[in-house]
């Protein structure tokens, strides 16, 4: 069991789990919880880092120059502890570096460093993904937030919504029953830009935009305090909860789950990129609560 790190200002306050480097607490000026009860009857997760995969991989399995290796659904990170690399009062930075139970299952050096900080009412992620050695780096990253729904303003959870920041003409992604995305599309449940949350809409497990053109979502009942989301830095999105739960996800990816039947390299998968060598690559995620 890990000591949760706490960060705090006028607006926020947020604990951080070194196991995952994963939010798991932030609460207004008030003392009321913005995230997930982390139930066990649907979830026990609060907000993993998805690293070096995003989704389920075909049969938990990548492949690396020809060299098969396990790799489970979203990757090891979130199993890892971090190395806590700096602390302020309003700020604390986690650092992963490849180690050899890593190397089995994902055969590069690398330096996964993931900055949280507070400054006025909004909590940025700031991820920074190097590559120490002489030869790319291919890797997908996610953000997996889960938010209380409802927020604790006194609004009904038939309430809530998320707007999106632009127009999202395309339709979403379908999941396989094995967790990978299926052939075929499925229509967009939006409204303009407006999703209104129900339950029925995630019976068939999360809303996919392998394209996102928003950069931010505004989430929250159309009345009272809100939270805006911002996602400069990731193109792809996806929607979660389990019916019933007190939560929803939002959850930025710059990586998507394999296609179905994939058995290409990984480097080669949709939304996978490569750091230079020398290089890395930043992801940033903003959490704003609008009173």
């Amino acid at each position: 069991m890990t000591d949760l790190i706490t960060i705090a200002n006028d607006h926020l306050t947020a604990q951080i789990n070194p196991l995952g480097a994963e939010l798991t607490s932030l609460k207004d000026a008030a003392g009321r919880e913005l995230m997930t009860n982390a139930d066990p009857a649907y979830w026990t997760g609060h907000a993993p880092i998805l690293f070096p995969v995003v989704g389920r991989p075909y049969r938990d399995t990548i492949r690396i120059d020809g060299t098969e290796y396990p790799m489970k659904q979203h990757g090891f990170a979130r199993r890892m502890v971090f190395a806590v690399s700096e602390q302020q009062p309003g700020s604390v930075a986690f650092t992963l570096e490849a180690t050899p139970e890593t190397r089995a299952v994902y055969p590069f050096d690398f330096c996964l460093t993931v900055t949280f900080a507070l400054v006025d009412a909004t909590l940025s992620v700031d991820v920074a993904i190097t590559n120490p050695a002489a030869q790319p780096l291919p890797a997908s990253f996610g953000f997996h937030p889960a938010f209380a729904w409802p927020l604790p303003y006194g609004e009904d959870r038939a309430d809530h919504r998320i707007v999106f920041s632009a127009d999202e003409p395309d339709a979403l992604r379908m999941i396989a029953d094995d967790g990978t995305i299926a052939e075929g599309e499925r229509p967009s449940p939006l409204e303009g830009r407006t999703l209104r949350l129900r339950d029925d809409l995630f019976a068939k497990d999360a809303l996919v935009w392998d394209t996102v053109r928003s950069d931010s979502v505004t989430y929250g009942a159309e009345t009272g305090p809100q939270l805006r989301i911002d996602f400069p830095d990731t193109p792809m999105l996806g929607l979660w909860t389990k019916p019933g739960a007190a939560y929803v996800c939002v959850e930025p990816w710059h990586g998507i789950a394999d296609p179905e039947g994939y058995t290409g390299e990984f480097r080669d998968k949709p939304g996978v990129f490569e750091v230079a060598p020398g290089a890395a690559k930043r992801i940033a995620l903003r959490v704003t609560l609008m009173a």
